[in-house]
């Protein structure tokens, strides 16, 4: 089992280090190996996704990842900017399925903005499609005006678009959680979110995967624009099972996802390509505000490794003791500032991970 481990900038060293710290007490054999990535791999080697780093990522079985970016590399061309290494992974790896979950723990129902009867049991899995949409469409860039309102002026441009095959693997996906999902108790509905009423491309893609939708009889599907999916899981978010998404906007709604469960830092996700390989992250950023001070949440990434034990390594027990050591944790009352509430106890990061690993042991 061979894990690449790319910590990254801010924050993501000392989280991943935290996460490490917990897999090394498994009864497990890793082979692990660091590199660098983003910000510090620019400051290294003058470019975010050094080519060293790219090939020890595609050779091994999982990426443990932390988190890229820093003010002080906004002035670079984008091309070298520390967010192009998670988009430069994403693309050689083919990591196009992106599994977001958001489960508030019962411990942290009093930490989430909402009404505990709003998001106590929440259990939802949003699917974001990887490597197509916005992010990687072509052509892109910017030019002087031809038409338009304003010809003559500049103005800059990116192209949305997706192909069929990519919406139909996707859905597929998506149906496919369902439907584990469904075994284990859940509803067994796939939510579908576009923006069809304005979007070809998302017309493109309501059609596609209701087509697909065909398949899975046992699965109730649904449509829903963006802009109301973004209410309702603010309004009733227990509504949902399984959401599906283009890369935006799945960007966009898992991260608002995220603080119904309390903080961001307690959100783990995995991107998975068609052979299982794949790259564990947290689904916050490098946070260079608080880097260094002690004080980030490593739950998300602990808990993204649970997810890499399960979906890449085939260590589904290891997982579960993970995921169980945490809700350990949480029940003793162990907070750290992103969580902190009344009556509970503050620990930093190091602690945290400590914690984590006194419940395994």
């Amino acid at each position: 089992m061979k894990i690449a481990v790319l910590p990254g900038d801010g924050i993501g060293t000392e989280i991943v280090a935290e996460a490490i710290k917990v897999l090394n007490v498994l009864d497990l054999t890793f082979e692990m190996e660091t590199a660098l990535v983003g910000g510090a791999a620019f400051d290294a080697h003058g470019h975010p996704l050094p080519d060293a780093t790219l090939k020890l990522a595609m050779q091994s079985d999982a990426v443990l990842f932390g988190a890229v970016g820093d003010w002080k590399y906004d002035t670079l061309d984008r091309p070298l900017r520390p967010e192009q290494a998670i988009l430069g992974l994403r693309k050689n790896m083919g990591l196009f399925a992106n599994f977001r979950p958001a489960i508030c723990y019962e411990q942290l129902v009093g930490a989430s903005s909402l009404k505990p009867e709003l998001i106590s049991g929440l259990d939802i899995l949003i699917i974001r499609e990887l490597t197509g949409d916005i992010y990687f469409g072509q052509p892109r860039g910017r030019r002087v005006a031809t038409d338009g309102h304003f010809p003559g002026s500049e103005e800059a441009f990116d192209t949305m678009r997706y192909s069929k095959p990519e919406i139909e693997r996707i859905a597929h996906v998506a149906f496919q959680a369902a439907r584990k999902r469904k075994a284990s108790g859940s509803e067994g509905r796939v939510t579908s979110v576009d923006k069809a009423n304005v979007l070809e491309t998302f017309q493109f893609w309501k059609d596609v995967v209701s087509e697909v939708g065909k398949e899975y009889p046992d699965i109730a599907l649904d449509h829903m624009y963006v802009d109301n999916a973004a209410m309702q899981l603010v309004k009733e978010p227990k509504r949902f099972d399984v959401v599906v998404t283009g890369n935006m906007f799945g960007d966009i709604l898992s991260d608002e996802a995220s603080m119904l469960t309390g903080s961001i830092g307690m959100l783990p996700s995995a991107s998975l390509n068609s052979k299982n390989q794949g790259l564990y992250e947290p689904s916050h950023g490098s946070a260079p505000d608080i880097a260094g001070k002690g004080v980030a949440n490593p739950l998300a990434t602990i808990l993204s490794a649970a997810m890499m034990l399960r979906f890449s390594l085939n260590q589904a027990a290891a997982a579960d003791r993970i995921e169980t050591a945490v809700k350990a944790v949480l029940a003793q009352g162990l907070r750290t500032p992103d969580i902190y509430s009344a009556g509970t106890t503050q620990v930093g990061t190091a602690q945290m991970g400590d914690a984590v690993v006194n419940a395994l042991r």
